[in-house]
This record gives C-alpha cells, structure tokens and sequence, in this order.
C-alpha cells in the first residue's frame, strides 16, 4: 500500500494463532463494543475461504449480524472462495490468481465509509495468502498494529510468543493479546488457564488484555458487548486508534 492510501487507513488487524481460534466473535466484539461508544467502525474480511457467500456460514456474514453493520457481506469479504482450503490453494482451486496488491485494493472503499476499520485475517500469520505473499505480508504492507486472539487452555503459549516473534520480525506492532475460550464448555478442566496469561505476559512483553468466555447462545450485539465490558480491556484498543488519528 502506497502512503497517500495507507494515511487513510485506520486499522486494527485482528489475528490468530491458529484456525478456528475464534477470531471472527473477538473482531465482532470489538467492533460491536467500539461502534456502541460512538467510533463508526467497520469491518473487513479480506479473503475468507471454506463456505459460500448467502449461506449465512462465511465469516463475513457472521461479522454483519453480530455488529449490526448495514453493508454487503461481499463488500465486506470481496474474495470468497468454497473450498476450505488456505486462501491460496481456495483461489487457486477457483481459478483465481490472487495478488496481495488486489486484495488490499478491494478493501479501500470501506475505508472512505468507516472511521476505523478492524480487519480480520485468516488462520494464523503464516497461512499463504497468495503465490507469494502470506498473511503477514499483509499485514506488514497495510501498516497497521495487531491483535493476537490466542485460546486459553494448553498450548497457547507457545503459540502465542511463536505469533508474536513472527510479526516483531516484520515489523508488525502488536496491541496485545486476548485470550478465548472459545468452544470449551468446560475451560475451568484445563489447569493451564490459571496461569497463561501470565507466563505469557512474562515471556513475551506483551499485555493480555483479557480472556473472553465461551457463549453458548447466539453471539448477539449485546451479548458480545457486555462480555467485551465485562472480560476486556479495550483502553488500548481505543488508544491505537487514536494514535492512529494524530499521527496520520
């Protein structure tokens, strides 16, 4: 991106550690929680893989209900692809010859229509995007900080300081890392839980900014702002953006 179309953007991007790590309820939650304290924020998917568009399962849909936004879920993800595959193996299969300077081009409009956007990514920061390119790439290029969802229980620390190097390499600054539970019923099992968010912290630097529960309703605006309320800190969330403001 360019730096005449890079001052534009606002942007918070939000990835994982793994697939299936609950990326697209913590960027709803987000979005949600930040367009209800008056910050007209959007959302972007841009490449989403694994369901078809109108089928009420891509995550760009399930982003639209969640916040409420009233945009075209094919505006919001303008590649979609069938195939749960990795983005790039999902084009290909398509007969789509991805390129990282087309996928960011087809997110500028939503920029002139949101304040702020959150953007969320596919997978973790290595997952091939295109030919050439992987999610951090894109990242990198869009030039903007950050988020790490990560699940709660075992394992997630050495997912997390993995995720965290792997963007520092980059360049890529990091807001912090929230924590899920994502689809445990029973998260309290896990004896780990007490204590990663901590060790976490210890070896990484970085702040975690809460551990979000696993909901076992339907993730409705307000349900997602209350637990965002309740379990998250989103001072530095809304300090990026800030940031971002002042500085251009």
């Amino acid at each position: 991106m360019n730096k005449a179309n890079n001052e534009t953007l606002r942007g918070l991007f939000v990835t994982g550690t793994d697939t299936e790590i609950g990326k697209t309820v913590i960027t709803a939650a987000i979005t949600a929680t930040l367009r209800a304290e008056g910050l007209n924020a959007g959302v972007w998917k841009p490449v989403q893989s694994g369901a078809p568009l109108g089928s009420g399962l891509t995550d760009a849909e399930r982003l639209l209900k969640s916040t409420g936004i009233n945009e075209r879920p094919e505006a919001v993800a303008p590649f979609t692809f069938e195939a749960p595959l990795t983005p790039m193996l999902a084009a290909r299969q398509a007969g789509v010859d991805l390129t990282l300077q087309e996928i960011i081009a087809a997110g500028l409009p939503l920029t002139k229509r949101f304040e702020a956007l959150l953007i969320e990514g596919a997978g973790g920061v290595a997952v091939p995007l295109t030919d050439d390119a992987l999610i951090v790439d894109l990242i990198s290029e869009l030039r903007v900080p950050a988020l790490i969802v990560a699940r709660s229980g075992l394992g997630t620390i050495n997912h997390t300081l993995l995720t965290a190097s792997f963007l520092r390499d980059r360049g890529v600054p990091i807001v912090g890392v929230i924590l899920n539970d994502g689809e445990s019923t029973e998260p309290y099992d896990d004896p780990s839980v007490a204590t990663n968010a901590q060790l976490i912290e210890q070896y990484s630097g970085l702040k975690v900014l809460g551990r979000f529960p696993h909901l076992t309703d339907e993730a409705t605006s307000e349900t997602l702002i209350h637990n965002v309320r309740r379990t998250i800190q989103l001072a530095p969330i809304k300090e990026t953006f800030a940031v971002q403001t002042i500085g251009g």
